[in-house]
């Protein structure tokens, strides 16, 4: 009932002929149906956006995600997978954009908000269809036909949920801010999305501007300098473009600066900083403190007025309000005091400009600055000599400018890490506006301590990359400037300025007074736009402010939103909430990682009651990226990514699995290429399947029924050898570790403990058990290495089924089901295997030694230049410890038999191993060779030599390994004497019933063979 296995068989066509297997049976559906509904562990899938056609790496985070469902199935836990797509967002409006060949909102809005979202739909439901085919490909095993799309009315009305009960806890509020913002896309984005865009190395300029103080400031200083030369504060910034929104000087009242003299003109500067901001020749005139500074008065480099720009500064609420002219803002472009200014680089004098940093807007609103904005959200000057032009583009026209007024003491070039957006790859720039955000910094101290809970692999992350930025929490700007996404469900009222939220669409039906018909079947703009709300508050009508919301809050949502909840799916969600495992790539420690955990923190405290906890995953696998062979993350932009489908037909989605899972621990960047999968694959999976083959070879001919041999534990003659004993306690201990490894989320360690005994299984116990299998009497012995390497074969199938799910399912169709029909259908609906017998470490730590040993005394050989069949004197061995010579002595024959050695002695004397060929590894095992070859060990070698190439020539001759074969060769007398001295041996090993000299059949198939300087005609034919 065995089945021969063709070890020439392409992996990808034995995989499809699995799948149409899994299809036909429905096995997915099953591995949920047969497990209780009351053990259930919970897996999320993190949304991919299907925006493009997948790649190699989308496969390295589908791999793993699969695994641990798997595993899990088969120890006795129901495993819902819901699929689900991320569907919103700038990654389908890009896509959307260069089809149609524009690349502004202008245009967008030119070509119909209506029209471009409906492009949006087209082309995420246009990659899903492949998407899903390399899905099942894979066997990444999800629930494709009840999956989530994240722009479904019911996934959107989720959403609003969540944000009314962020709002109704006051979690939810508008500021004006300086926030990243794309120019290119024309929006903001969270501090998490500017987290992925970073890049090293990017050029700016390095300007030194110097501002001069006015008349009334520097005779404020006139005591201290003796000359009446203008005087000029001196300033260092890498943005000359944010100079025309200039308001302030910063500098660091506690510090010491100086007047110095440099080229016939006075600067101030920082008394630390003076050898790297003056590198030319120079002098200093005197020393102050920075208070005396404060206040002091300069003339900016541009002037508003002369910019045609609005006027504004902050009142004493913060907020932004309309001034008349400078004029009216007494700390208008004066000297203040700054913590943040920094003695490191520099000048010690900061230049504030509100508009654009973070902390100069801060400082604007908190010291009632003036603030200007000379730039648009295009990222274009919009006055002044270089109106139109973007921002970057004009740093080299404002410099030449400033250096012809002389307000330039120098300039260069910096090279540092910059932001750019994570989607279309533009610099981004901090720009002041207003936007709504999520107070996630007002709970960072429960966010740091809600991530106590949660397992991370590798452990790092969970204090490192995702602790740290935890504790340095901002708040999350949630709106965009975008059409397509999930609409932010605020109102403004027309007439009292009010803001509310909606909830839900039964509310909105409510509350609604115009353009509700369309919205209720589509709830994106710009149906939801025309919606018309009453105010609570007088009465009035409200309209929907433009925005949508940032896709992440969509992504980290779904716990909630894919079952429809809180208006639907109530059981389906407490039941999947939190999730037991999820896994992503790195980068989502600021992305889907965090939005999961800050939501789920969020609701805890707005909604304790509809959210049971602050958790939403207990154990997460962080992946670490696919580089290519350069050493460059893949991605769509370099256009360094591998097709999947390029691998998986050569060598198979197995052999890419267990790449994937092998090369690397999961936290590690790994490089990939088509030859390292497929040398995973001649490594691993071929090995694996010539032992299948070899076992199934035999099994066919001797007629070994598993089903007849009774259980062999204790009995005598059966597994008693200690070869036999052996492997069988390393497979308990395999069992053992793989276990473990899985428990703890470690699937790389899994992995190659699997990948070391298949190589022991191979290399070790097979090769030293052959002749076993070449018996022609089924005795005890033989029967023992059957069954033995039968439960070897069985119990590394079920190990393998969540890593290889194809090889694993066709050893089990091969192995399993012909003999047991009640056993589970597929090995994927069976139990995970447990240890068939208690692991023998003092019987694995002896054969250890013997492997070890046999491996230096091979080294020794090969240092020698002698071939192993030649047979030699002796092998003396020099062991580690004196504790390992008593299990090397009882296993001596192993040793002496792979190093082809009459005898092996243990030795410390110097004097015998000065006459020997030695060689030793770093764990301090020795093996000296005696090379003093006597003329029997030479004929024996010769007779070795002789039956390696009768067995080449029966090989090329066709015959299989069971044939008995005759054997013709000429007449060579020094070869005669050597054969029949051997001829019992030969006979053995070769299957030749005898040899006949001096005649060649004409049916028989010839060959020439070398041996040494001679060279002798065979010729084999089949007999019997």
């Amino acid at each position: 009932m065995f089945q021969p296995v063709n070890p020439k068989t392409p992996f990808p066509e034995i995989e499809e002929r699995i799948l149409e297997f899994w299809k036909e049976r429905d096995i997915f559906r099953k591995t949920i149906d047969e497990r209780p509904e009351a053990r259930s562990f919970v897996f999320y899938e993190g949304p991919p956006t299907a925006n493009a056609r997948p790649g190699v790496h989308h496969v390295l985070s589908r791999a793993f995600k699969d695994l641990f469902p798997r595993y899990k199935t088969m120890r006795g836990y129901r495993v819902s997978r819901k699929a689900g797509w991320d569907t919103h967002g700038l990654p389908v409006e890009l896509e959307v954009e260069r089809e149609l060949g524009i690349g502004s909102k202008p245009e967008i809005e030119e070509f119909g908000v209506e029209q471009f979202n409906r492009r949006c739909r087209e082309s995420v439901m246009r990659y899903v269809e492949e998407w899903e085919r390399l899905t099942e490909r894979i066997a990444f095993w999800m629930d494709l036909e009840d999956a989530y799309f994240t722009y479904d009315n019911s996934y959107i009305e989720s959403v609003w949920w969540v944000v009314k009960k962020l709002w109704d806890k006051g979690l939810v509020y508008l500021d004006y801010r300086s926030t990243p913002h794309c120019p290119r896309c024309e929006t903001s984005l969270s501090d998490a999305e500017v987290a992925l865009g970073y890049a090293e190395d990017t050029p700016d300029p390095s300007v030194y501007v110097k501002f001069p103080l006015t008349e009334e400031s520097r005779l404020r200083l006139a005591s201290s300098v003796p000359e009446e030369t203008p005087i000029s504060l001196l300033a260092w910034t890498t943005t000359p473009w944010t100079l025309p929104g200039n308001v302030a000087l910063a500098v660091q009242s506690s510090a010491k600066y100086v007047v110095a003299e440099v080229g016939g003109e006075l600067v101030v500067v920082a008394s630390d900083l003076v050898s790297t901001a003056l590198t030319g020749a120079h002098r200093v005139l005197t020393e102050l403190n920075g208070g005396e500074l404060v206040g002091l008065q300069y003339a900016p480099p541009y002037r508003p007025s002369e910019w045609g720009v609005q006027l504004l500064r902050f009142n004493e609420e913060g907020r932004l309000v309309d001034v008349e002219s400078t004029r009216s803002v007494p700390s208008a472009h004066t000297v203040v005091s700054a913590d943040f200014v920094s003695m490191d680089d520099g000048t010690g004098i900061v230049h504030i400009a509100p508009a654009f940093g973070g902390e100069d807007f801060d400082l604007g609103r908190e010291l009632g600055l003036l603030f200007v904005q000379p730039v648009d959200v295009k990222g274009e000057l919009v006055g002044g000599p270089f109106q139109g032009r973007f921002v970057k583009d004009a740093d080299g026209s404002i410099m030449d400018d400033l250096t012809e007024r002389s307000l330039l003491l120098r300039r260069g070039e910096i090279t540092h890490t910059y932001p750019f957006c994570w989607r279309c790859s533009r610099p981004l720039i901090y720009y002041a506006k207003p936007t709504w955000y999520v107070r996630t910094k007002s709970l960072k101290d429960k966010l740091v301590k809600e991530n106590q809970q949660i397992s991370w692999y590798p452990e790092h992350i969970k204090h490192g990359r995702f602790g740290d930025w935890l504790k340095h929490n901002v708040d999350w700007a949630l709106s965009r400037e975008r059409y397509w996404g999930t609409p932010l469900p605020v109102w403004k009222c027309s007439d009292c300025g009010a803001y509310d939220c909606i909830g839900s669409v039964a509310e909105l039906r409510e509350r609604a007074v115009a353009g509700a018909d369309t919205a209720f079947e589509d709830l994106h703009r710009p149906y939801i736009d025309r919606v018309a709300i009453v105010c609570r508050q007088c009465d009035g009508s409200m309209q929907r402010l433009p925005d949508v919301m940032d896709a992440w809050l969509d992504s980290g949502a779904m716990p909630y939103a894919q079952h429809h909840y809180p208006f639907e799916g109530h059981e389906a969600f407490r039941d999947s909430f939190p999730a037991d495992f999820i896994c992503e790539a790195v980068d989502q420690t600021r992305g889907w990682f965090y939005s999961l955990h800050a939501e789920s923190t969020l609701l805890s405290e707005a909604a304790p009651a509809e959210v049971p906890g602050a958790i939403s995953y207990r154990n997460v696998i962080c992946l670490g990226h696919i580089l290519d062979e350069d050493g460059r993350k893949m991605s769509k932009s370099l256009g360094n990514v591998v097709d999947p489908r390029s691998i998986i037909d050569v060598h198979g989605a197995d052999a890419l699995r267990w790449y994937l899972y092998t090369a690397s621990p999961p936290g590690q960047p790994r490089r990939f290429s088509a030859d390292l999968v497929g040398e995973s694959l001649r490594r691993f999976l071929l090995t694996l399947r010539n032992v299948h083959s070899f076992f199934n070879t035999y099994a066919i001919i001797d007629g070994f029924d598993p089903r007849l041999v009774e259980e062999h534990e204790g009995e005598e003659g059966v597994a008693g050898s200690e070869l036999d004993r052996w492997i069988c306690s390393e497979l308990s201990a395999l069992v053992e570790r793989v276990t473990h490894s899985l428990e703890e989320y470690e699937p790389t360690s899994a992995g190659r403990a699997i990948q070391t005994f298949v190589e022991i299984l191979s290399n070790w116990y097979l090769r030293r058990s052959r002749r076993r299998f070449w018996k022609t009497a089924n005795d005890a012995d033989k029967l023992a290495a059957y069954r033995t390497l039968y439960d070897c074969l069985v119990t590394t199938a079920r190990l393998l089924a969540p890593f290889t799910p194809f090889i694993a399912e066709e050893m089990y169709q091969n192995l399993v089901r012909p003999w047991f029909p009640d056993e589970p259908e597929s090995i994927h609906l069976a139990d995970w295997p447990e240890p068939m017998k208690a692991v023998d470490e003092g019987l694995m730590n002896d054969m250890q030694v013997v492997m070890r040993v046999v491996s230096v005394g091979r080294a020794a050989r090969s240092k020698a230049g002698t071939k192993v069949r030649q047979p030699l004197a002796s092998a003396v061995v020099k062991l580690r410890t004196a504790g390992e010579e008593e299990g090397l002595r009882r296993l001596a024959s192993q040793v002496v038999e792979e190093l082809n050695v009459k005898e092996l002695v243990l030795s410390e004397d110097r004097r015998v191993w000065d006459e020997l060929v030695v060689a030793e590894d770093e764990g301090g095992y020795a093996v000296g060779l005696d090379l003093n070859i006597t003329p029997d060990l030479a004929n024996e070698g010769l007779a070795r030599e002789f039956v390696h190439r009768l067995q080449n020539l029966r090989r090329v001759a066709g015959l299989n390994i069971t044939d008995q074969i005759e054997v013709y060769c000429q007449e060579a007398g020094w070869l005669r004497q050597v054969v029949e001295g051997h001829g019992e041996y030969i006979r053995t090993e070769t299957l030749c019933r005898s040899i006949v000299w001096d005649v060649l059949p004409v049916d028989a198939y010839q060959g020439t063979i070398k041996m040494g300087r001679h060279e002798v005609v065979l010729a084999v034919k089949k007999v019997g």
